[in-house]
């Protein structure tokens, strides 16, 4: 172990699993940072309201056995951020007895998803959907069923707690993103690079500011700078091909897993 390091809790996002930290596992193993994952794959049907509150008992039972009782680090990825949210802000933030240094989201819809609300949308969903089956939706994708599609709908009563709770001014947030500043197609080919935004007034457009799934304004948190790593121009030599820059593919990404270890290692600084 590391001189004075942070145990680490992993969150990951929606339809994903575990495994999907592999390349930072890997990382924390020889950098001898402890960590454990938090697992909610198995948890269908369930609100994210009730796995935030799953993810406050597994990091109970987690300090029970490790004797673990100083602060955690945790890095979640895409909805597994709107989870931890949930658990620090809402469950646990007026008696803030959890112990967080500091909370890193990778692609987290903070503010909502226009693409949940384009799931639902008569329009535009069929089509939205029939395009991301069997990438980032299951074959037979019922959005109106899926509870944590209708919670990340940005008008939901969960997004609507999660905004009236706000940050803890006891936890350091981090917020990392990509982006595709000059529209290369192979970023997210099923969206020509680009990323769905939807307006106040909800009507819908595409920008390049974001990663194929969540905008930048979704991960946006008030007074918190977003931390952005953008694809080159031209991949090329030792850089991460373009598909490892869009939000599927995040946690596989070198330097955005450079980044979280720059953070893990610097702590509060």
């Amino acid at each position: 172990m590391r001189n004075n390091s942070v145990p680490v809790i992993l969150v990951h996002g929606w339809n994903s699993h575990p495994g999907a930290w592999k390349q930072l596992v890997s990382i924390l193993d020889q950098e001898k940072i402890p960590f454990a994952r938090f697992d909610h794959s198995g948890r269908e049907g369930q609100s994210l309201e009730q796995i935030a509150s799953a993810l406050g008992g597994f990091i109970r039972s987690w300090r029970e056995d490790t004797g673990s009782t100083g602060p955690v680090d945790i890095v979640s990825h895409s909805v597994g951020t709107c989870i931890t949210r949930y658990y620090l802000e809402v469950c646990d933030g007026t008696r803030r007895e959890e112990k967080v240094r500091q909370l890193i989201g990778l692609g987290p819809p903070n503010n909502g998803s226009a693409l949940a609300e384009l799931f639902v949308h008569p329009v535009h969903g069929p089509a939205i959907i029939n395009r991301l089956t069997g990438i980032f939706v299951p074959a037979g994708f019922d959005p109106a069923a899926d509870v944590i599609v209708q919670d990340v709908r940005p008008k939901s009563p969960f997004m609507e707690r999660l905004r009236c709770a706000g940050t803890r001014p006891d936890i350091i947030y981090r917020i990392i993103v990509t982006a595709n500043p000059e529209g290369a197609e192979a970023f997210f080919p099923l969206f020509s690079g680009k990323t769905w935004v939807m307006t106040e007034n909800e009507e819908f457009f595409q920008t390049l500011d974001g990663d194929g799934i969540v905008a930048h304004a979704e991960s946006a948190l008030p007074g918190i700078s977003l931390d952005i790593i953008p694809l080159a121009e031209e991949t090329a030599g030792d850089l991460p091909p373009a598909n490892q820059y869009c939000h599927i593919n995040m946690t596989k990404n070198p330097l955005v897993n450079d980044r979280i270890l720059f953070y893990l290692t610097r702590g509060g600084s």
